[in-house]
């Protein structure tokens, strides 16, 4: 019951928030010209030809207050403009891009949480041991190593010295015609989840060969950095009163480390963690340019180079959205690992 009250008090503040999220954008709108705004409102590119009509049509030059709810009635109704980058609207921009970035999160996602929440508890347990140092070196170096270059070195030996074994892009020339035929059913967008429902393996097998490289180079980066902040939060775990206590009753250490330190040490990983999700889904910028892999990052590199505003500004949007049910999501989680985070909002 106290679970439910927290949640619902949770879902009540998104409100106020996706509130502000609109307005620190919309105020970021108010830098640009009428003209340069009048592109928001764009459904069809002929109509880039007569952004006076459209600037009188949605009072452009209207108050500010007046402005921010026909703009905010635009994008509750999914009109944020006209993507130049690819010739679509910017609501189906995203929709098209977005199951490629899904794909490569959820290969990279469970790698990175799930890996160094492994290695780092491992590392805690046997400190100061040769896992604990091989851990620990392990994380640095990865930790180190910038994005770009691992990226480029990894295309540079598994595609260039390895004559294309580990190719760039989401699929070969051949596959993706495939995939793009009325014999392929596209049900979800990503491939390799339509390639198991249209039981057709070539295009399954060729979408995990592409996917390879920058999952790996996501997943290096990342999984260092939870290593290190699970090892340091299971060592504070590791050194509380109750840990003692477990110890004193006779507790055999395997017990200690997975039931009692690691569950109190999930806690700030879980975090990172939700935010590491969230961020790999709004794109991985780097990655996916490096890779020509064609989800929102690549698409938002793409918006910012060519200066399409409604393309940048609808990406923003969706990034403000995400991380405010990111967060929600991570707060619903502490709720349930850690009950006194509920009680001590009641409390107060």
């Amino acid at each position: 019951m106290e679970f439910r009250a927290y949640v619902v008090r949770r879902l009540f503040l998104i409100i106020p928030v996706l509130f502000g999220v609109s307005l620190l954008i919309f105020g970021v709108l108010q830098l640009f010209s009428p003209v340069e705004r009048a592109s928001l409102y764009v459904t069809d590119p002929r109509q880039l030809a007569h952004l006076d009509h459209i600037i009188e049509l949605y009072g452009l030059d209207q108050p500010v207050w007046t402005q921010y709810g026909t703009w905010i009635n635009q994008v509750i109704h999914g009109n944020l403009g006209w993507s130049k980058v690819v010739s679509m609207p910017v609501i189906d921009a995203m929709a098209n891009f977005l199951p490629a970035t899904l794909e490569l999160a959820l290969f990279a996602a469970p790698l990175i949480i799930v890996g160094g929440i492994f290695l780092g508890s491992k590392a805690a347990a046997h400190k100061d041991k040769m896992a604990d140092h091989a851990t620990r070196l392990a994380a640095i170096i990865g930790w180190s190593l910038p994005t770009f270059w691992l990226g480029l070195m990894l295309l540079m030996v598994f595609y260039g010295y390895f004559s294309g074994l580990l190719p760039p892009e989401r699929l070969s020339t051949q596959m993706n015609v495939l995939v793009h035929s009325g014999s392929f059913i596209q049900y979800t967008g990503l491939h390799v989840i339509d390639a198991i429902l249209n039981g057709n393996v070539p295009v399954l097998l060729d979408s995990l060969r592409h996917l390879v490289l920058p999952v790996i180079t996501l997943t290096v980066v990342n999984l260092a950095f939870i290593m290190r902040l699970m090892r340091s939060s299971m060592l504070e775990s590791l050194g509380k009163g109750y840990i003692l206590t477990a110890r004193a009753k006779g507790l055999d250490e395997n017990t200690v480390v997975k039931k009692h330190a690691r569950r109190n040490a999930m806690i700030p990983v879980l975090t990172v963690s939700g935010y590491i999700f969230a961020a790999i889904v709004n794109g991985v910028v780097i990655t996916e340019t490096i890779f020509n892999y064609k989800g929102l990052g690549w698409w938002a590199w793409q918006s910012a180079v060519h200066l399409d505003i409604p393309s940048v500004l609808g990406f923003a949007l969706f990034n403000g959205i995400l991380f405010v049910l990111t967060n929600l999501v991570v707060d619903l989680l502490y709720a349930r690992i850690d009950p006194r985070v509920r009680l001590g909002e009641q409390a107060r």
